[in-house]
């Protein structure tokens, strides 16, 4: 699992330029079930988005392909973590500790 953070590098008004084509990319994620949970920071200088996966290279290239990135509003900072344990909603993602 992977929390993806993201920081905003532009003002605000200059993210918002690229809103709608970012909720269209976060849509085609959320369809394809990488991402389960995303929203903005309180205060609104970024967000994090929730992300299943097996391949840390593969969460790279889509947050790659985000429209805040392309546009250069954005960066991104992803951590990598094993969910050992979940709220019962979310039990299909639990993970096994390594050995």
């Amino acid at each position: 699992m992977f929390v993806l953070e993201l920081t905003y590098t532009a003002p605000v008004e200059q993210v918002d330029e690229f809103l709608d084509a970012h909720i269209a990319w976060l849509d085609t994620e959320y369809e394809s079930g990488v991402f389960i949970a995303s929203g903005r920071k309180n205060p609104r200088d970024g967000g994090v988005i929730l992300a299943v996966g097996d391949d840390r290279a593969e969460i790279e290239r889509i947050t790659a392909a985000d429209p805040f990135v392309t546009g250069g509003v954005c960066a991104y900072r992803i951590t990598e973590f094993t969910a050992t344990k979940t709220a019962p909603a979310l039990a299909p993602y639990l993970q096994p500790l390594p050995h």
